[in-house]
């Protein structure tokens, strides 16, 4: 499953790098992407860790989600409609 924080922008690679490895520590998370530009943090975990555990630590790191973030992300089962 995937879950979308909306948080406050980064501008440094080395504490979009150390975010990284810290989310990557997490038991049940395998992978995260940092946009940097639309302040976005994409966690792909699984059931094991919640949404909540995860904002605490992205909160523990110093991004701070922002009131308007987007609850979960699943896979679409649709792909292209095209």
């Amino acid at each position: 499953m995937y879950s979308t924080f909306i948080v406050s922008k980064s501008e440094c690679m080395t504490c979009t790098n150390q975010t990284l490895k810290s989310l990557g520590t997490l038991q049940g998370v395998f992978g995260a992407e940092i946009d940097q530009i639309d302040g976005k943090i994409v966690v792909s975990h699984t059931d094991e860790i919640s949404r909540e555990e995860i904002e605490k630590k992205l909160d523990s790191l110093g991004f701070k989600t922002q009131i308007n973030e987007i609850e979960k992300d699943e896979p679409s089962i649709w792909g292209c409609a095209l």
